[in-house]
């Protein structure tokens, strides 16, 4: 009995600790992705996206796959020039890590929600939905 106990013990503790190593690495995955997305490195952000990753934009209605989104980084590049963006872990929950990200443009600046899912070491699902106007809430 008192073997099956330590057993159970160390199958309990092997399994935390995997899991807190899961959403570390998520984390950083995060943290590597804004960094990207703010230089438009569209070779880093490629390598953060498996290759079957949708992309939501809740605020106009699109789905984005990979391929898409890299499409875009060109555009997404000029609008990028001159600006900072700030985020920070909201919740970790059921395999999704959901950011408040804020981008600080030139002109202007916006508050996103944003959720990540991610396996295997890349970013399979995003979904960006608009929070406010303006950074105040950050």
């Amino acid at each position: 009995m008192r073997r099956t106990w330590w057993r159970f013990l160390l199958a309990a503790a092997l399994l935390v600790s995997t899991l807190v190593r899961a959403s570390a690495d998520d984390g950083a995955i995060i943290d590597r992705w804004y960094s990207a997305l703010l230089v438009a490195d569209r070779t880093e952000l490629s390598d953060l996206l498996s290759d079957d990753a949708r992309m939501k934009l809740d605020d106009i209605g699109v789905v984005q796959t990979k391929q898409d989104f890299i499409a875009s980084i060109d555009e997404w590049q000029g609008a990028v020039a001159g600006a900072a963006i700030r985020h920070r872990v909201e919740k970790r929950e059921n395999g999704e890590t959901t950011v408040l990200a804020c981008y600080d443009f030139p002109s202007n600046d916006t508050l996103m929600r944003e959720t990540f899912t991610v396996a295997g070491g890349r970013i399979t699902a995003s979904t960006q939905t608009a929070v406010a106007q303006d950074c105040s809430g950050y």
